[in-house]
């Protein structure tokens, strides 16, 4: 079987994308989608993402990680699988679509910037290393300083498997804030098992706990990550609620193919 893939990048987070409307989506096994995510035998990326058709939206975000499994909401994919669907012609300005926590909105800003809407975030489990979150995926944030001297694979993935964290464990962000509402970040990501160079719901969970822990009336984040710069907004509720969060940033078209499975 040919597939013809295209490969975009939010940040330097990177994704192969799959028209698959006319594919059948169980052709996708964990074994596929590993073998294409694979970085020296396969494709290389850092997930997969799949167009399908949607009955309650413009269309649905089947959304893998690069181990095979499918995975949870993923913020700079929902960005890039709306630069993927302007490419093929599906929305122009905007679009709504369908991921796994839901529907969400996302628009063109021209200049090769995107943004989705995210999730409202009700729960912030504060607890004493740091704080636990779900914007669409479970993160773990924990403030630190110097970043470049965090041992990012070997320090994540100890936490990521602690068995506080239940049986499917937790994405794993070090994130150091500085006054001027930029917060520099750096992800080590279950499902690809390493660190990545960004991460769209650990920079929403940035930004949130960031407002948490110290408190202050901003509600718009820049968030440096290894691959570029992400911007969070959102809005406050009597300051547990957080709404109307919108994750923004560049997304870049890398090269298309096929490739026989």
């Amino acid at each position: 079987m040919l597939i013809p893939f295209f490969k975009y990048h939010g940040a330097g987070n990177d994704f192969i994308m799959i028209d698959a409307r006319k594919f059948v989506i169980s052709d996708f096994s964990e074994k596929v989608v590993n073998f294409l995510c694979d970085r020296h035998f396969g494709i290389g990326s850092d997930g997969l993402i799949l167009l399908t058709e949607s009955d309650k939206a413009d269309f649905r975000m089947i959304y893998f990680n690069s181990d095979g499994k499918e995975g949870t909401m993923c913020g700079n994919g929902g960005r890039c699988i709306t630069a993927f669907a302007e490419k093929l012609g599906l929305v122009k300005e905007s679009t709504e679509f369908l991921g796994i926590d839901g529907l969400h909105q996302a628009k063109i800003l021209g200049g090769g910037q995107y943004s989705i809407k995210m999730i409202d975030v009700i729960n912030v489990d504060r607890m004493a290393d740091g704080y636990l979150i779900n914007t669409g995926s479970k993160h773990f944030v924990k403030f630190k300083q110097d970043l470049e001297l965090i041992d990012v694979y070997n320090d994540g993935r100890l936490i990521r498997h602690q068995g506080r964290f239940g049986e499917d464990g937790t994405n794993v962000n070090f994130i150091e804030y500085t006054n001027d509402n930029k917060i520099s970040i750096r992800t080590f990501e279950r499902g690809v098992e390493n660190e990545t160079l960004a991460c769209g719901t650990g920079s929403v969970a940035a930004a949130i706990t960031t407002h948490l822990n110290y408190p202050s009336e901003s509600k718009s984040y820049i968030i440096n990550a290894r691959g570029g710069q992400l911007k969070v907004e959102f809005e406050v509720e009597e300051g547990v609620k957080f709404s109307n969060i919108w994750l923004s940033g560049p997304v870049e078209f890398v090269f298309a193919g096929e490739i026989e499975l």
